[in-house]
Parts: C-alpha cells; structure tokens; sequence
C-alpha cells in the first residue's frame, strides 16, 4: 500500500477570489460564526453588517433577506462537507482496491483532518437548523433534508459496494447503517462542543471505523 499522504483541511478550500466574492464569502463567515455560537433567530443583519464593516446596501446586493442568506450558508456548508468527504473517499480509492479498505482508509483520514482543527469542529449548520426550522422557508427546509438524504445516499453506496464482497456479522440494513455514519458525525460534533474537547470527534470516528472493520468478513467462496 502506498503511504498516505496526510489530509488537511487547507487543501480542500482555496482558490483567488475577486473583491465581490471575497466580500459574499466574508459576510458568510461572520454570520456562520454567529449563528453556530448562538443560533440563527439571535443573529442580526445588523450585527453582521456592522462587523463586516458594510453598508446596509453593501450586504443587500449580495443578499435579498434573512432567508437568502441561511439558503446561502447551508448551501455553503453542504459544498465544503461534499468536498471533504470526496477528497478523502478519492485518496482511499488511489490507495487501495477493496471497498472495505477504502472505507476504513477514509474514516482515519477523516479522523486526522478532525483532529488538526486547532479549537474543534465549528459546528454543524444542518443540525442548527433543525432545531430552528420554523424560522425559516420551505426552500431552506427542503434544502436541509435533501442534505441529510444526500449523505444517507453516499453512503449507503459505499456499504453496499463493500456488500458486494463482505457479508455483515449480524444481519443488518446498510440504510440504517448509512444514517448511524452520519449520526456519529455530526453527534460527535455536538458532543464535542458540549464537553469543550475538541479531540471528541475524531476519536467518535475512529470509533465508528473500528465498528465498520467488526460488522464486515469477507464472504465465503
């Protein structure tokens, strides 16, 4: 097996922008910070506005409303978890053949990209969300389902291609195994803001892959 090049969250986000989407991306950044310490209905425009040092027609030119701006924000979120998890799986793929393998390279990759954010995971916007979610229009709402079933979807494809060479150890739905992958993530991320140990996470899916390593022997001839 070739050896793995660590993964770091620098190399998944970058790229020169120009001052109009340097501007988006800061407003997007103040207010995601403030919305994961605090929640989304005790942010103001206001206060965003006025840490990002803008006009109020500075901020409405990127955004129509409150709304437009948490579709934003999630949408934001979903593409940089996307982007994480394909560079993982992608460097797994070029390590190793087996499916099981590429799986279980992915979650330790994961775990050490986890593990180098200096103060923890920030926080998950999917789950703020779901705890707000009358604060918010169908489109927004719609759109944090469709990312809680988009993960589902990953990776039920994954444990069923593992299916396709393993047998599992207990009989077991790869649905509701797929749903418990992204449960331990973003409940490791709750705990691990909980308990202030920023370590907690990484360890959860290390945790997980130990479970995944357990559940899966190869099938018999």
């Amino acid at each position: 097996m070739n050896e793995t090049k660590k993964l770091t969250i620098t190399d998944t986000f970058g790229g020169p922008k120009r001052k109009g989407e340097r501007t988006r991306e800061r407003i997007l950044e103040i207010a995601s910070k403030s919305i994961l310490e605090k929640g989304f209905g005790a942010t103001s425009i206001e206060e965003i506005i006025c840490e990002a040092g803008l006009t109020k027609s500075g901020f409405f030119y990127h955004f129509r409303d409150k709304n437009e701006l948490a579709r934003a924000l999630l949408q934001r979120y979903i593409e940089q978890d996307d982007e994480i998890l394909d560079q993982v799986f992608d460097r797994a793929r070029e390590l190793v053949d087996d499916p099981l393998q590429q799986l279980l390279a992915a979650l330790k990759m994961l775990a050490e990209v986890l593990e180098d954010l200096p103060n923890g995971h920030p926080g998950c916007i999917v789950a703020v969300y779901c705890y707000q979610e009358r604060l918010f229009d169908k489109e927004v709402r719609d759109l944090n389902r469709d990312a809680v079933l988009a993960w589902r979807i990953r990776f039920c494809a994954i444990l069923e291609d593992i299916a396709t060479r393993y047998q599992t150890a207990e009989s077991v739905d790869l649905e509701q195994v797929a749903d418990m992958i992204s449960t331990v993530l973003e409940g490791g991320i709750v705990m691990s803001k909980a308990l202030n140990e920023p370590r907690k996470l990484a360890d959860q899916v290390m945790l997980l892959r130990s479970f995944i390593k357990l559940l899966f022997t190869p099938r018999s001839n």
